[in-house]
């Protein structure tokens, strides 16, 4: 799989957020056939930096109604992402 594809974007939520104050750890939203090395290089290629481990889980989609007919979110892979300390990326530093 092309590393582009690999990374869909980042997640910037409240809990990311403290991941990343406290224990250097981003969150992404990726490929939902992507597996954690695939991941690994990725992150290391895309962003000049080095990767301690990566967790990976598969979030299902929420069912919503509008009336009568009933619809679902679709289904996408999260991926934490831990760093090596005292490395961080550029991308996240203005949020």
């Amino acid at each position: 799989m092309d590393m582009y594809q690999v990374i869909k974007k980042p997640l910037i939520t409240e809990k990311g957020t403290l991941l990343k104050e406290q224990m250097n750890k981003i969150s992404l939203r990726v490929d939902r056939k992507a597996n954690k090395v695939e991941i690994r290089k990725a992150v290391e290629v895309l962003f000049k930096t080095e990767v301690v481990d990566v967790q990976t889980m598969n979030v299902r989609g929420k069912k919503r109604r509008m009336g009568r007919s009933v619809g679902k979110r679709p289904d996408w892979k999260k991926a934490v992402v831990t760093l090596a300390p005292g490395k961080t990326i550029e991308f996240f530093e203005g949020v």
